[in-house]
């Protein structure tokens, strides 16, 4: 009678790698990890902090968003979107970042009257806000093309730096838009 040795075989004939092949191997991957995060924080998503009051009650001081880079790339900005703008003002208060919202797109007409804001003559419906425009009346002005209108969610006095004081921007100045807060984990939501 035959028996057959059905041992498996596999790994106890292949030598050992020696500890220098295997951190030569760690040391690789880790560093192409660290080049694809590189380029991907590059060009398509950014991870920022917020900093200051213009954008309560949506953000708040030190909230961490996560900025998509690349969604203009393949479409238009939109009415309400939350973006990242390099910061058009001149001076000593001039910031790297801003984080604003759109209020107004190429063709609108925007003023702030009576303490609302109003679109092409509509007053709108801020629901991400918790109080009225306490700043002087604005306008009316309007945008031209590839112009946006910007504003802070944070609607008292003095609170926002926008496009009331620095005047509309244009898409080269868009860095990407807002799409979530992703810290702390109590605040996740997306925007």
């Amino acid at each position: 009678m035959n028996v057959e040795d059905r041992s498996d075989k596999t790994g106890s004939e292949q030598p050992g790698k020696s500890w220098a092949a295997e951190l030569w191997d760690w040391v690789k991957t880790i560093v192409i990890a660290f080049v694809i995060m590189m380029l991907l924080n590059l060009f398509v998503f950014n991870l920022s902090m917020v900093k200051g009051q213009s954008m309560q009650p949506t953000l708040v001081e030190r909230d961490r968003l996560f900025v998509n880079k690349i969604v203009y790339d393949f479409g238009k900005p939109s009415r309400f979107d939350v973006i990242v703008l390099r910061d058009p003002s001149e001076g000593v208060e001039k910031k790297d970042f801003l984080v604003k919202r759109i209020v107004g797109l190429p063709g609108d007409t925007v003023e702030v009257r009576d303490h609302h804001l109003y679109v092409n003559g509509e007053q709108q419906a801020e629901t991400y806000t918790d109080t009225e425009v306490q700043d002087p009346d604005f306008g009316p002005i309007t945008l031209e093309d590839d112009h946006y209108f910007v504003m802070g969610d944070n609607r008292h006095e003095g609170k926002s730096k926008d496009s009331r004081v620095f005047g509309s921007i244009t898409s080269s100045e868009i860095v990407g838009r807002a799409e979530f807060i992703f810290w702390p984990f109590s605040e996740i939501k997306k925007l």
